[in-house]
């Protein structure tokens, strides 16, 4: 298990002039507050101990160890909590580091260190290796599941994870991500102006609950559902992913080869399925 304990502010308030028609006025607002996080590893045997730096994320403050814990799961660093040996700040007190003590066990392979693991949709990888390469990571088994949701249930999911998004009300400037079971009980949501940082929060809350693999768990994505997103996903062994936006073809091709449930374009009661319709009762 991982804590620690964070008191950092999600909003920042300011000064701004508002325009409506012909008049301004003094208001003020709220942002979302947006800074910059460091993951650094110490890693190696106990009388040879590295440390290396090996992301810088724009995050929003707030379940900093949650967003450590599952980019390093979802980019294949770590399979297990037990992995983790510790997750601290820096003596200096700089909020923006984030240390992951791991276990002396732990091979790094320094290749896969680099923030785009797999690929974006800027980095000209082809979609197909990028595919494979995730398959090659991912040490969920990909098996045959019985997995069926009653439509009548995706329908209630955007309202459900609306009423947690408490800063998006109030900003409405961040991505938000949550993980149902079934029955279409809310178990956990994360919020980020990063959507991948939405979606590391909440595998690294799920693995530090002990609940991985999610595959037999609904995925909502707040917009759109791109490759990586969809990457972190089979990662995280989850079947069904829905989202309110479009996914990109790559995220749909993806979905298509791990037998996923993609869902897009989820708005009231119409969305479209772009694989794994057998999951959806319609009926």
């Amino acid at each position: 298990m991982f804590s620690l304990n964070l008191g950092m502010p999600q909003t920042s308030r300011t000064t701004i002039k508002k325009v409506e028609a012909a008049t301004v006025t003094d208001a003020n607002d709220l942002l979302a507050t947006e800074e910059p996080m460091e993951i650094r590893l110490e890693y190696g045997p106990g009388n040879n101990r590295v440390q290396k730096s090996i992301s810088v994320t724009m995050r929003t403050p707030g379940n900093d160890e949650e967003l450590a814990a599952g980019f390093l799961f979802t980019e294949a660093i770590i399979s297990k909590p037990a992995d983790i040996v510790s997750i601290t700040r820096p003596k200096s007190g700089n909020d923006g580091i984030i240390m992951v003590s791991l276990a002396e066990n732990i091979t790094l392979n320094t290749a896969n260190l680099e923030r785009n693991f797999y690929t974006t949709s800027s980095c000209g990888v082809c979609g197909k290796a990028s595919i494979e390469a995730v398959r090659t990571a991912c040490n969920i088994p990909d098996s045959f599941d019985r997995l069926r949701v009653p439509v009548s249930l995706i329908y209630q999911l955007p309202g459900l994870l609306r009423k947690q998004q408490e800063v998006f009300e109030n900003t409405g400037g961040l991505h938000a991500c949550a993980l149902f079971d079934t029955s279409g009980k809310l178990l956990l949501s994360r919020e980020d102006v990063g959507r991948h940082n939405a979606l590391d929060k909440l595998v690294g809350a799920a693995l530090n609950a002990g609940m991985i693999p999610l595959d037999n768990h609904i995925l909502l994505l707040s917009g759109r559902a791109s490759f990586e997103l969809v990457q972190k996903a089979v990662m995280a062994g989850i079947k069904i992913v829905a989202a309110v936006g479009a996914p990109s073809s790559l995220a749909a091709e993806m979905a298509e080869e791990w037998g996923m449930t993609l869902i897009g374009f989820l708005r009231g009661e119409r969305f479209n399925i772009y694989s794994g319709a057998e999951r959806i009762e319609v009926t």
